[in-house]
């Protein structure tokens, strides 16, 4: 991967929009990885029963592909250097997440970027909000 170079970052550039399409395979695998088994991610049936549109994937899930779209912006995930979110909406099986960032701030002395990142869903709805990141960027 290839990291942009502090000199060439401006305030109010934009990542390349990350769209992922998240199956209830992967909502599973993640819960089996993360020994979170609630049946509001892995059961339909008992998520409608409880109000929800469906099996939701994880906050977490859902932040781990965020994170993907800051490394790709980044040149790698070892150049992120934090990253925080509000989980807003539930994001369905099937869904497709679609995660965006601009940046807010560039940091010449110290070769950060602070950026406002959020992800929709194909429904509409903002499923991670108030997000930040700082990324380290190449000099």
């Amino acid at each position: 991967m290839t990291s942009p170079v502090v000199s060439t970052v401006h305030v109010g550039d934009q990542l390349a929009p990350l769209r992922r399409t998240v199956a209830q395979a992967q909502i599973d695998a993640y819960a089996d990885a993360s020994g979170d088994h609630n049946p509001i991610h892995v059961d339909a049936e008992f998520a409608l029963s409880v109000g929800l549109p469906g099996a939701i994937a994880h906050g977490l899930l859902e932040m781990g592909i965020l994170a993907e779209a800051l490394a790709v912006w980044a040149g790698g995930a070892d150049r992120l250097q934090s990253l925080q979110v509000r989980f807003s909406k539930p994001l369905v099986a099937g869904d497709t997440i679609t995660c965006t960032g601009t940046v807010t701030a560039v940091d010449e002395a110290e070769g950060l970027a602070t950026l406002e990142v959020e992800a929709t869903s194909d429904r509409g709805e903002r499923v991670l909000t108030n997000g930040r990141a700082v990324v380290r960027l190449a000099r």
